[in-house]
Parts: structure tokens; sequence; C-alpha cells
């Protein structure tokens, strides 16, 4: 069974129809808010069973701070296909586009949840930037401004993109 309400809350099942991505590189587990044109927020719960723990590091568990990144660009990419209007389907993808002005400000660790947070900065031609951070325990673990495209698998712009 999916959630999916007034909120824009969706469950895992729900994230996977919006989301390509799969085990192991879909890393976000429950978005509980979803405001098209406005936020995202969402959750990633992380566990020891996670695969890049086994080498990142041993005897120091540290998720990678890319992965982090990665996570905030999902959950950007859900705010995206919500405010392009049809669900995403034939050959048309978001790409992570660029990222400016990333810090990271606290390590992640086993048994934290992530609170990944994306706003819209601004969303033309299939084109959307997007201010996102992502806490622990109310302390800013990551934060960046994030780019994304709406395109083609071939690379080429869609007949229909997002606008804002």
């Amino acid at each position: 069974m999916t959630t999916a309400d007034n909120s824009g809350a969706m469950d895992i099942n729900e994230i996977m129809r919006w989301l390509p991505h799969r085990y192991p590189f879909l890393l976000v587990d429950r978005i509980t808010v979803c405001e098209p044109g406005i936020l995202i927020r969402g959750i990633k719960n992380v566990t020891m069973n996670e695969p890049f723990f086994q080498g990142h590091f041993p005897g120091y568990p540290v998720m990678p701070g890319v992965l982090v990144i990665e996570a905030l660009a999902q959950i950007a990419s859900l705010l995206a296909w919500k405010m392009s209007g049809p669900e995403p389907g034939g050959d048309r993808l978001i790409f992570f586009a660029g990222i400016d002005n990333a810090r990271f400000r606290r390590q992640v660790l086993p048994g934290d949840q992530l609170i990944l947070e994306a706003e819209v900065k601004r969303m033309a031609r299939g084109i959307g930037k997007f201010a996102a951070r992502a806490t622990v325990d109310g302390e800013i673990a990551a934060e960046a401004d994030l780019m994304a495209v709406m395109r083609n698998a071939d690379g080429g712009a869609p007949a229909t993109v997002a606008a804002g």
C-alpha cells in the first residue's frame, strides 16, 4: 500500500514510482512533506547494513559525504518531477547537473536518521535550482545548492519540460 496524502507524503513504493534508483543506490526511505514548487522533506535511515560501510571506513564507519549529497539530489529530483506534471515515463530522466556551495558540517554514522530537505530556488525550461540540506538531530550534516536538468535518455531536451 502506498501513501500519498495532502501533505505529499510518500512511502518507499511511491518513491520508487518516481525515481529510477534501486538498492543499493536508492537513498531516500520516506517523503514526509512535498509541496510542489516550494519544498520537499524526506528521511534516510542510516544503518550499519549499508554496503558502503564495509570500506568507509573499517573500524570507523562514516557515510560518504558524496552519498549524503546524492540523497539530497534524489529528493530534489522528486520535487522537480512533482512540479513537471506527469509522472516519469518513457525516456525522460532528471540528471544531477551541478553543485555549488557544498559544505559538510557533521559526520553521518550508523544509527543516524538523515532529514533531507530541498527548497526550489528556480525552475524553468527543464532546469531546476534547489537549496538543499541534510540534518541529524537538528544539526546540519551537509548543505549545498543543487542543479537538476530534465532530459531524454539520449541527452536531448524532452518535448515537454518543467516550468515554474
